[in-house]
């Protein structure tokens, strides 16, 4: 055997060690898609068999002050309360 024909035998070694990889990871992946499909397919019955469910109440970010319509205290009033209370600002 030449060393060419040895080179052509490693380089088709080679290749076939890829292209066995590549299908490893070819089902490997397809099992992955497999199970994500299953799964989506339970959790999308279960959605669809459960009554449904409330809209959320969106909570606003206003303070509770205001909403009693009581206006809240000027910052120099604030300051002044918070100082007298024993605060250092």
């Amino acid at each position: 055997m030449t060393a060419e024909d040895r080179n052509r035998a490693n380089a088709l070694n080679k290749a076939n060690q890829v292209k066995a990889g590549q299908t490893d990871r070819d089902v490997a992946a397809k099992a992955v898609l497999d199970n994500m499909a299953k799964l989506k397919a339970l959790r999308l019955a279960r959605e669809a068999a459960e009554p449904p469910r409330p809209a959320a109440v969106k909570k606003s970010r206003t303070k509770s002050a205001t909403k009693s319509g009581e206006k809240s205290p000027a910052l120099s009033d604030w300051l002044a309360v918070q100082q007298n209370g024993g605060r250092r600002t």
